[in-house]
């Protein structure tokens, strides 16, 4: 989704609402939040919840009170308290539904160290000061990358975030071990001349703000709506009957996806309904182990012990109506009685859908050869037979 004002110019080129990423509808900016008790009146008596929602670059959200109860909306660009100084960042949610949020995400609006102050809305002297720290930030991480390999340190700087008052900038690493980087910090305050706060990050972090395209075609989940990362299982894809091939479960962050878990609930639900796959079915031809089966259809694909080429296809009705005859010790004559009566109702559902219509009617019609004739009105074919007479 985009605002109006960022569709294509006539050049081809997108035009852009040119507010650098504070864009006033806060449709193209990541973590949007519908507002959906925006339209409804409070009870009489009762006054407007005083918790703010601010979103700073890509995609930090902070709690925020406004006690000097200044009229706000989503989009406004608002000063706020920081540990030192002031931060720049933008309403995003404002009403009843920060209190929900909050009480979600257990956040106690009394708590002063938690939930700050809001100042002021910015003035424009504090845009063009945050403006110009934003500017800063790339060619920064690009030095900052270069020292931290000259000092042979096992980090990646991800991302450098600058305090709205441009005091204070902040700098996101990821690293697998622990890294001692007092000299590297020493280098920074050297160079960049500023206060620096080194923070460190999680993989699935990482990839959230830096943001990208799946492999679905669609931007990063972790960059645009999701906001908690559960951890996620090879036993996820286990259940979803996915190949365990690392490089079509893995995300750009390098963990497993984290589109792993939106439908293995549903999986659960239907697998609740199967026998275990390990539970053989004791038939007077033999035993039969389970080979296959597939969710969606509700079919379990059974083969005999040393007969492992010829799969007999069942339902889970079907199984389960077997194995509770196992348990009071008896025998079902085979598996084939039970995969016939399948087959005859595929086939005669088949055949209600379908019908008996050939699917090669829309082939078209076959062309007859034309033969050519020569000036005497002799065809070719009867002229070279007249010729290989001759020869005999």
């Amino acid at each position: 989704m985009s605002c109006k004002s960022c569709s294509t110019g006539t050049d081809g080129q997108p035009k852009g609402c040119k507010n650098n990423g504070t864009c006033g509808t806060d449709s193209c900016n990541k973590l949007t939040v519908f507002d959906w008790l925006a339209n409804m009146t409070l009870p009489q008596g009762q006054e407007p919840f005083i918790g703010v929602e601010v979103r700073f670059k890509n995609g930090r959200k902070l709690y925020y009170k406004n006690t000097e109860n200044l009229t706000l909306s989503i989009g406004d660009i608002v000063a706020t308290q920081a540990s030192s100084g002031h931060d720049i960042g933008m309403v995003t949610l404002t009403g009843e539904l920060v209190r929900v949020q909050m009480k979600r995400k257990k956040v106690n609006i009394d708590d002063e160290e938690t939930v700050m102050k809001i100042y002021r809305k910015a003035s424009q002297k504090d845009i063009d000061i945050w403006s110009a720290a934003r500017d800063k930030e790339e060619p920064m991480k690009v030095k900052a990358r270069q020292f931290a390999i000259d000092l042979k340190l096992h980090m990646k700087i991800s991302d450098i975030e600058y305090q709205g008052d441009a005091s204070k900038a902040t700098f996101y690493y990821t690293a697998e071990e622990r890294v001692d980087f007092r000299e590297l910090i020493k280098l920074f305050a050297r160079e960049f001349r500023t206060r620096i706060e080194m923070k460190q990050v999680g993989f699935r972090q990482e990839a959230a703000r830096l943001g990208g395209i799946g492999s679905c075609g669609r931007e990063l989940c972790c960059s645009t709506w999701l906001t908690d990362f559960r951890s996620v299982s090879t036993s996820a894809a286990r259940y979803q009957q996915l190949s365990l091939n690392p490089l079509k479960l893995a995300g750009q962050c390098g963990k497993l996806k984290c589109c792993l878990n939106y439908e293995l609930d549903a999986y659960l639900d239907a697998l609740k309904a199967f026998p275990k796959s390990d539970t053989k079915l004791f038939t007077e031809k033999g035993k039969a182990v389970c080979q296959k089966t597939d969710i969606f259809k509700g079919h379990l694909w059974y083969a005999y012990e040393g007969e492992w080429m010829n799969w007999h296809v069942l339902t889970t009705d079907q199984a389960n109506e077997i194995i509770e005859k196992n348990k009071k010790r008896e025998k079902v004559a085979s598996l084939e009685e039970y995969a016939s009566v399948l087959i005859e109702d595929t086939k005669t559902e088949f055949e209600n859908v379908v019908g008996q219509d050939s699917l090669t009617r829309f082939d078209g019609p076959k062309r007859k050869k034309k033969r050519r004739t020569n000036k005497g009105g002799q065809t070719q074919r009867s002229k070279n037979t007249n010729n290989s007479n001759a020869k005999k």
